[in-house]
């Protein structure tokens, strides 16, 4: 396949290409979207953006809003990464799977992480959520509160589980698209060039920083700065940006799993998932602990190259005998 830029594209004009693709993206999803709008809701266009402002005040705002989030997230991000592989003439396989997946208990193995380290990421949340800015950055510090409050309650609003199906449309929206198309986005186009650009290990350190400060949350930002270092390390080893989407989605789906299972009352003792509390030391320091062990065991598995499949290699008595690669 050829595309129309070339493959040795230097890695900064990737990213800025990758810039302008999100931009087309997302003017495609918001046509997309007043589309939607008019036939399945009957809104025009001025009426939309009164009810993606103040959903909770119209019967369409839940709805409309949970559509509007899927829709504009995966056009800009999906579409663009997409766009821009296939304008390098990539695949998007051979664009961001430069490894084959190893194994699928890779995948197992990324999701088990991310719940095991949720404990651990409880101390950063609660330390970072308590964060205050000197003196002289006071206004930045209430505006960004406030702004941070705003956007709790959508996240509030969006994640109020009245019905099995609500659940269900908020697992594919809140968990499975932002987990494809912004791994798509950070770890497989972001991190992959700035990983060319530097070296490895500032690749995937700044590609976390970028990845959570992308998200405007201020007070969450070491948090999700860890994380995206987490899916950083866990698509470099592996090679494949399956492994950091299943951890991705993970992450996601379990938090909103601890939402629909408190709302419906199986936490008897008055858990509540959206306190900023740390977990106690006893369930924090065996987090860490496994933890890093968990790291450690898939950077050696991930990272370990595989064999080739077109030799073997046999021992007998001492002796290495080694099959010749099939012809063409």
């Amino acid at each position: 396949m050829k595309g129309f830029l070339p493959r040795a594209l230097h890695p900064g004009l990737q990213i800025l290409m990758l810039l302008v693709l999100l931009v087309a993206g997302a003017c495609v999803g918001y046509a997309v979207i007043f589309a939607w709008a008019k036939v399945g809701f009957g809104l025009s266009v001025p009426e939309v953006s009164k009810v993606m402002t103040y959903p909770a005040a119209f019967p369409q705002g839940w709805g409309l809003l949970m559509m509007a989030q899927g829709v504009l997230l995966f056009s800009a991000c999906a579409g663009g990464a997409l766009a821009l592989a296939s304008a390098l003439g990539y695949s998007w396989a051979e664009y961001f799977n430069p490894r084959r997946l190893g194994a699928g208990w890779w995948l197992v193995a990324a999701a088990l992480l991310i719940v095991v380290i949720l404990p651990f990421m409880s101390t950063l949340i609660a330390w970072n959520a308590a964060v205050h800015f000197p003196a002289v950055l006071h206004e930045f510090e209430v505006w960004a509160r406030a702004s941070e409050d705003r956007a709790q309650n959508i996240t509030q609003f969006l994640t109020r589980f009245s019905t099995n199906g609500r659940f269900l449309a908020a697992l594919l929206v809140i968990a499975l698209v932002p987990a494809v198309s912004e791994e798509l986005v950070f770890r497989g186009v972001i991190q992959k060039n700035l990983v060319r650009w530097f070296s490895p290990h500032v690749g995937v350190w700044l590609g976390a920083a970028i990845f959570s400060a992308i998200h405007f949350q201020f007070f969450g930002f070491v948090p999700r700065f860890v994380l995206g270092l987490v899916l950083g390390y866990l698509y470099l080893w592996s090679g494949n940006i399956l492994v950091s989407m299943a951890a991705h989605f993970t992450q996601n789906a379990f938090q909103l799993l601890i939402l629909y299972l408190t709302q419906h009352g199986h936490f008897g003792w008055g858990f509540d998932p959206d306190a900023t509390e740390a977990l106690p030391w006893w369930l924090v320091v065996p987090s860490a602990l496994l933890s890093v062990g968990l790291l450690y065991f898939l950077q050696e598995r991930m990272s370990a190259p595989a064999a080739p499949t077109h030799m073997l290699t046999l021992s007998h008595r001492g002796i290495e005998v080694r099959s010749p690669k099939p012809s063409a």
